[in-house]
């Protein structure tokens, strides 16, 4: 699907009344508020949540570390929203990473649901240290839990709009949570495709292979079951981790899928990831991005973030991050809609 098209179609939801819920009122501004996911029997460790949602009080600009909110802190939610939508940040990222992005959405009328991946994060790398499948087993489980306590608290749950197919509920995702939203789509691992990928192809995948668990586990353990989650319905996939997908399991997703990805991404090689991933998922609609590094998707830290491949604030010379995320603002929102109502 092509920019235009997108925007195209944005035009007709516009002329429809301007969405696609006429019990939700369109917020001029985005609310925010941290949200705790508690630990259970299950799950020994809570998750912190950034919540953007809709709301009609006035928004100011806040640093919060190195990025900055643009929202209206703790402030009170609009009765409905359009959907809720989990927004899976990049190994070692950070739920305010993508923080302009999620006010985009609430000020279209969704409850965006950022997440601090527990053992995945700025602060914490402890999922590394565990067996060779433990990151991608985690990571979707802890967007289902994200998911469970929202449509359980009262606070949120009857504000989420519904159908008949249930809440409307989709993943945004970068990096590794792009690959966390495509497993929730019904992308199955396979360790075994990640080992061979290396073997074959580390000159030309070598951020990847350098970071990669590839020691093998057990034959058993090399095919991970699958982290489907029934009640997402739609998927969009940021330059995403997508290698060690197996084939079989990306043909078979019947969910909506958009796949971006960054032309020049030396972290996560698009013909290995995000290129497999979008030709092979069945209707993909890809989003190539030209000139754009890895970290294109994210907002621009106020400081420089060093990682395996350079400053995450740094873009190739002519490219326009704000641009793109501008662009972003626009058809995230358009392709929630039209694909949460499929």
């Amino acid at each position: 699907m092509t920019y235009a098209t997108l925007r195209a179609q944005c035009s007709t939801f516009l002329l429809m009344g301007c969405g696609l819920l006429s019990t939700v009122a369109t917020a001029s501004e985005p609310g925010w508020r941290t949200y705790t996911v508690p630990a259970s029997a299950a799950a020994s460790e809570p998750i912190t949540v950034a919540l953007s949602y809709p709301t009609q009080a006035p928004a100011r600009s806040i640093a919060m570390g190195p990025f900055t909110v643009r929202a209206a802190i703790q402030a009170p939610p609009e009765a409905r929203v359009r959907g809720l939508i989990i927004l899976s940040h990049g190994t070692g990222g950070s739920e305010l990473a993508h923080s302009s992005l999620a006010e985009a959405l609430a000020r279209h009328g969704y409850l965006v649901a950022a997440l601090r991946h527990p053992g995945d994060n700025w602060q914490d790398r402890s999922l590394f240290e565990k067996s060779p499948g433990a990151f991608f087993r985690e990571r979707p489980r802890q967007v289902s839990r994200v998911i469970d306590a929202l449509l359980a608290d009262p606070d949120w749950k009857d504000r989420i709009a519904a159908d008949a197919a249930g809440p409307r509920i989709g993943v945004l995702g970068h990096s590794a949570g792009g690959y966390t939203a495509v497993a929730l789509a019904g992308g199955q691992v396979d360790l075994s495709r990640m080992a061979d990928h290396c073997r074959a192809n580390r000159a030309d995948d070598p951020i990847l292979c350098a970071m990669a668990r590839t020691d093998q586990a057990p034959s058993a353990e090399l095919l991970l079951p699958p982290a489907t989650d029934p009640r997402v319905r739609a998927v969009v996939a940021m330059a995403p981790l997508g290698v060690m997908f197996t084939a079989a399991s990306l043909a078979g997703i019947k969910t909506p899928v958009a796949v971006y990805a960054a032309a020049l991404d030396r972290w996560l090689v698009p013909r290995f990831h995000a290129e497999w991933i979008a030709r092979t998922v069945p209707g993909a609609a890809f989003h190539p991005i030209a000139n754009a590094w890895h970290f294109a998707f994210m907002d621009r830290p106020a400081t420089p973030i060093q990682t395996a491949d350079g400053d995450a604030a740094a873009d190739p010379p002519g490219f326009d991050r704000a641009a793109l995320l501008a662009r972003l603002a626009v058809e995230l929102p358009a392709f929630f809609d039209q694909a949460l109502t499929q």
